[in-house]
């Protein structure tokens, strides 16, 4: 028997292949939860987020079905393509729980000097960050969990993966791209997706 009977869907960010989230999922696997790498492409910044959260929901459904409820846990720009997925694809009606970890929810101030179409999303006051938190709404009903550290120097400034909704943890972590392999991470998302604290 599982600990939890909803899948955990695991979604990378900016430059990472299905690889990045190996170690979280072989932790969630050791804590009785089943898991699944969704990891759309390319993830260089070529492609809108839009089309990159498109892909990665056509490929949820193609795993899990295209009614199933699941949880997600996305790193960095993966969280940003699971809050298109909850707020503009049908998501909210879905998804049990949210975790984001390093994820610039706020956007971030290089973006906005970036040529990529996603990255350039990303940009702090931008329109696509400013659409997509007007929906925070939807973590009234969702529990929502950000992890972060700050010294993030990819999200920058690395509190704009902190949302004024949901629960944060900050974790004193030296570098963006560690995060998903820090254990206190993994326990932490492992601990709010089984009881919704840490």
């Amino acid at each position: 028997m599982t600990l939890s009977s909803t899948p955990v869907v695991l979604i990378p960010g900016w430059l990472d292949t299905a690889g990045k989230m190996e170690a979280m999922a072989k932790h969630l696997k050791k804590q009785r939860f089943s898991s699944v790498i969704v990891s759309p492409q390319p993830s260089d910044g070529s492609a809108p987020i839009e089309t990159l959260a498109v892909q990665a929901l056509a490929e949820i459904d193609a795993q899990l079905g295209p009614d199933a409820a699941f949880d997600y846990v996305g790193f960095s720009m993966g969280g940003v393509i699971g809050r298109v997925i909850l707020h503009w694809l049908g998501g909210k009606q879905r998804i049990r729980r949210f975790v984001t970890i390093s994820t610039p929810h706020r956007g971030m101030y290089v973006a906005r000097f970036i040529r990529q179409p996603a990255l350039r999303q990303m940009q702090m006051g931008g329109p696509f960050i400013e659409a997509l938190n007007r929906h925070l709404d939807d973590f009234t009903e969702i529990p929502f969990l950000s992890v972060w550290t700050p010294f993030d120097l990819t999200v920058v400034p690395p509190d704009s993966s902190v949302l004024p909704v949901g629960k944060s943890l900050k974790v004193l972590n030296p570098a963006h791209p560690l995060m998903v392999y820090d254990p206190r991470v993994q326990q932490a998302v492992a601990d709010f997706l089984g009881r919704g604290s840490f």
